[in-house]
């Protein structure tokens, strides 16, 4: 079984890397590795989350077989085979053991070709103490899929022996001097997205399932780990596409289960209630961007729709719409400079260290229990803030939009204990109206955002107080929708009663 971190690290730091105080004192090893990836013309091993690949070591060739990755934020373990081969031009399926090659079933040999090349120059330091030992490697290379080819700029680090905390150990001692950033894919997932096996996309939430009446603790625990596993599926893609404006919401979405988690488990907290702030502050840093992709890829289109004329003119100056565009570049932007910052891996490794230990059950109580008095407080909560609701003002609509949203991701950690049936209906009425007080509240932000923009000329801004009139009545009738998924919503069963 290997187990190891993975973290990206910009070219401009190798040599800062190479002098850090835990690696300078400690002889290394370098040496170039050359892979060859296979896989079928249909990419078969690919679709069995398998890694197939022979490497070139001095004079030999040593053949890989890797199997389903299983990941904690950006710690992975994966079942290996390792073995000598004679030579790389094919894999040798009979030096592979029996588990592995019922992996294999079903896939003809002779149709495994290679797919993709690795060439990378590895340094390699030992770094360890009486209760553990790992390899910390800066790998630097290329990708290569005929005539594309994608950079390698990363550090590995690889349980030998002890523990895996070592591992999260060494990656903090080693971000004090090093900015080195999260990076969950393995280099076989991007030479497979190099190749054309694969596209990138955002990562939506995989909700863990459970037994037959788990303990409270244990779904806690498997919420906050897929949670994490969520996060950091999707900043890759955010820092890679931040036009790509899922990419941001996913990562946000992940963060509110996070912060919901932190929130609801006061039993289980102990190890991880010191993230609530970190967390809460990169909502707080990464809601411009958010509020600027809802406005150019939402409100905007709609508003100009709303003002275009019979001849197909909307009416709004190019001067308006660019600076609209530049607004929201500029704001994704910011939202990557923090994924970007050690602070934001520091945060990850933090977390993830923390969730390698189970929390111990509060006197072994079921799930149910602890999900009626969460679920309990949470609606009472929701009913306050909705009280009178077909006369809440934008700031009262806000606060139980926020209300609705909190007990929305509470059930989300409970649902897979309840029966489909039962939850099913009360999560589709509660999500209609989370999504009708969201649209209102995405106008009233949109209208913020207007407002704010610097108005240097009387068209610009007469264009952008056309765009607020738009807002404005939109605004009005979504009100409407609302009250009348308010009082469904009351009339509904609750399902953990």
């Amino acid at each position: 079984m290997e187990i190891e971190l993975k973290l990206a690290i910009n070219p401009d730091h190798h040599d800062r890397f190479r002098r850090h105080p835990l690696l300078r004192r400690i002889s290394h090893q370098q040496r170039t590795l050359h892979s060859v990836y296979f896989d079928t013309p249909g990419f078969d091993l690919f679709r069995r989350r398998i890694a197939l690949r022979l490497r070139r070591v001095e004079e030999r060739w040593i053949q890989t077989l890797k199997a389903e990755t299983r990941s904690v934020g950006a710690l992975t373990s994966r079942p290996e085979w390792e073995m000598t081969v004679a030579d790389g031009n094919q894999p040798d399926f009979t030096a592979l053991p029996v588990e592995a090659l019922e992996l294999l079933a079903g896939i003809e040999h002779r149709r495994v070709v290679p797919v993709f090349i690795t060439e990378f120059q590895r340094i390699t330091w030992l770094v360890g103490n009486d209760d553990a030992q790992a390899e910390v490697a800066l790998d630097t290379g290329k990708i290569i899929a005929g005539e594309s080819n994608r950079t390698i700029s990363e550090v590995e680090i690889e349980l030998k022996s002890g523990a895996a905390e070592f591992l999260f150990e060494t990656a903090q001692r080693l971000l004090r001097h090093v900015p080195l950033q999260i990076e969950p894919r393995s280099k076989a997932e991007r030479g497979y997205l190099l190749c054309g096996a694969m596209t990138s996309s955002p990562v939506k939430f995989n909700r863990p399932a459970f037994e037959k009446n788990p303990l409270a603790g244990a779904v806690w625990h498997a919420t906050m780990q897929a949670a994490l596993v969520h996060l950091t599926a999707n900043v890759p893609g955010f820092l890679e596409q931040a036009h790509h404006a899922e990419y941001l919401h996913q990562v946000r979405v992940a963060v509110r289960r996070l912060l919901t988690a932190v929130a609801v488990g006061k039993p289980f907290r102990k190890t991880v209630s010191g993230f609530n702030q970190p967390l809460r502050q990169l909502m707080i840093t990464s809601n411009p961007a958010r509020d600027w992709d809802v406005f150019q890829h939402e409100i905007l289109p709609m508003i100009l729709t709303t003002l275009e004329t019979p001849d197909g003119d909307s009416g709004v100056d190019e001067i308006v719409l660019d600076r609209l565009y530049h607004a929201a570049a500029q704001a994704r932007q910011r939202a990557q400079a923090v994924l970007s910052k050690p602070a934001f891996t520091q945060l990850i490794l933090g977390l993830g260290h923390n969730l390698l230990s189970l929390p111990a059950d509060d006197q072994q109580r079921q799930a149910k229990s602890w999900a009626q008095a969460v679920l309990d407080a949470r609606w009472q909560r929701l009913l306050e803030r909705g009280q009178n609701f077909a006369k809440l003002s934008d700031a009262g609509r806000h606060e139980t939009r926020i209300a609705a949203k909190k007990l929305r991701y509470a059930i989300d950690i409970f649902a897979p204990v309840y029966p489909p049936k039962h939850t099913d209906r009360f999560i589709s009425t509660l999500s209609a109206l989370q999504d009708e007080l969201g649209t209102t509240n995405d106008r009233v932000i949109a209208r913020q955002l207007l407002q704010k923009l610097p108005k240097r000329t009387a068209s610009i801004s007469f264009a952008l107080g056309q765009m607020s009139g738009v807002l404005q009545c939109q605004a009005k009738q979504t009100a409407r929708v609302s009250h009348e998924i308010w009082e469904e919503l009351l009339a509904s069963k609750l399902f953990w009663r």
